[in-house]
């Protein structure tokens, strides 16, 4: 895993993921998206086990169901292609379309 790799993990995970478990599961994957993926899918499930919201009464309540709603999300995004990880294939060659991005002009 070169450190290009290691700072899209990072930065997708978070810096406090252990570099050794991720370059171990780099080695097996053989993809950082797989990589994200795998953790995201373990971190989830993790929060799926725990109860959703804690109360207690006049003195403090806990909703995690954001947290989950957050991570579903991270998972459909990596899943859609969205960031491109740097040890994916560029998809910008002759026979590829390329993305197009539409800005209103301003009005005189």
């Amino acid at each position: 895993m070169n450190t290009a790799v290691r700072a899209w993990l990072m930065a997708e995970l978070g810096t406090d993921t252990d570099i050794t478990d991720l370059t171990a599961r780099y080695t097996r994957l053989r993809t950082a998206r797989a990589v994200a993926l795998e953790v995201l899918r373990e971190r989830l499930a993790v929060m799926r086990a725990q109860p959703t919201s804690v109360t207690v009464t006049n003195v403090v309540a806990v909703n995690f169901t954001a947290n989950l709603a957050a991570y579903e999300r991270q998972i459909a995004r990596l899943e859609a292609g969205d960031p491109p990880a740097p040890d994916e294939e560029d998809q910008t060659g002759p026979d590829s379309i390329g993305i197009l991005q539409l800005r209103e002009r301003p009005r005189r």
